[in-house]
């Protein structure tokens, strides 16, 4: 029983997500982001935008009827060529007046992403997902904490915007009854003031929802990251590797340089000993060495199998203490020996020589 509950314990997800979790679901995706934060500021600029471009907007609306009513009415010999004339220039003074919009909202659109979540591209959510039209996982969805939040978001937006346009409406009572009494210009003045305004209020509320959707969002999106112990576990495990397998692996390298080692010692002229715990394989060529090279060496059971080699190649062995313990903690094998130890080696090396009878 104490088993299971532990292996229980186990997989509950209460750790925080490591980093290379939240990389594979970015990849994936999967990233902290509130729809109604892009929302909020898409419609915020596009109003702002219409609030001030609103004089650029009339003057290209009345350059247009303008043109409509005194060049195309009055046409006569019409024809093909000149109903693409008139298409062609209903379709340029349009797109003076809309396109600036569409690109103010596609702008907006895009900082509000890259304030969010930053730059990035990832065909991940476009793959087929069979698990997404699974029936059941849609009813749980639909009955979910999500589902009632996303519910009470939409409440919030209409009782708040809809309380702000009253609000604004019931502020401007007079200009609104006054309407029926104005020109048609000045009535489409008021009504475009009225709209600007209540387009940038209800923009601001949404910014102020959508700024708490975006701590809601942020919390579910830690939430569903949490990763369990034996998550994280796996995870190091394949990062890293199998421990059993590392050490295996170690200890083969190990292994095969040991092998590499000794396959040198035959070639060293002299080997330096403690001379029971310590062994150290030098190997001088005059012409192609500014300095001797540690080949070999080894301790305890090593030292001793590098002085069993060096015995049956008929190698010289000299007994040095402080020097054999001094280049085994001082010089790698295959490395250069420094040069506070050239005094003692030479002496050493000329030794050697003399008996082999080299100089």
């Amino acid at each position: 029983m104490l088993r299971l509950n532990l292996q229980f314990f186990a997989g509950e997800k209460t750790e925080k997500a490591t980093p290379k979790k939240r990389q594979d679901s970015r990849k994936k995706g999967q990233v902290l982001k509130s729809q109604d934060v892009t929302s909020a500021i898409v419609l915020l600029t596009v109003f702002l935008f219409l609030f001030f471009a609103a004089g650029f907007m009339r003057d290209r609306f009345f350059m247009f009827f303008t043109q409509a009513f005194t060049e195309y009415v009055p046409l006569t010999n019409f024809n093909e060529g000149k109903a693409m004339l008139i298409y062609s220039e209903v379709l340029i003074q349009v797109a003076f007046i809309l396109l600036p919009i569409m690109l103010v909202a596609v702008v907006a659109g895009l900082a509000g992403n890259l304030f969010q979540f930053g730059l990035l591209f990832t065909t991940e959510p476009l793959k087929l997902d069979l698990k997404k039209i699974d029936p059941i996982k849609g009813l749980k969805r639909i009955f979910s904490i999500r589902a009632i939040v996303e519910l009470m978001k939409s409440i919030l937006k209409i009782s708040f915007i809809g309380t702000t346009t009253v609000i604004i409406l019931m502020l401007n009572l007079d200009k609104v009854l006054a309407l029926a009494f104005k020109s048609p210009w000045d009535t489409l003045t008021t009504v475009g003031q009225l709209a600007a305004i209540m387009g940038i209020t209800a923009a601001f509320v949404l910014l102020f929802i959508s700024i708490l959707d975006f701590f809601y969002q942020k919390f579910d999106y830690e939430k569903n990251l949490r990763m369990s112990k034996q998550d994280i576990k796996d995870e190091h495990k394949n990062v890293e590797g199998d421990p059993i397998i590392k050490s295996r692996i170690k200890q083969r390298q190990r292994e095969m340089a040991m092998r590499r080692m000794m396959q040198e010692v035959p070639h060293a002229d002299v080997v330096i000993t403690n001379p029971t715990h310590y062994a150290i394989a030098l190997k001088y060529d005059d012409g192609d060495m500014d300095a001797p090279v540690v080949v070999a060496k080894g301790v305890d059971f090593v030292a001793q199998k590098i002085k069993m080699i060096a015995k049956e190649h008929d190698i010289t062995m000299v007994e040095n203490r402080p020097l054999a313990r001094a280049m085994y903690d001082d010089v790698e094998v295959g490395g250069r020996i420094p040069e506070e130890f050239f005094k003692a080696v030479a002496e050493i090396l000329a030794y050697v020589y003399r008996i082999q009878r080299k100089i």
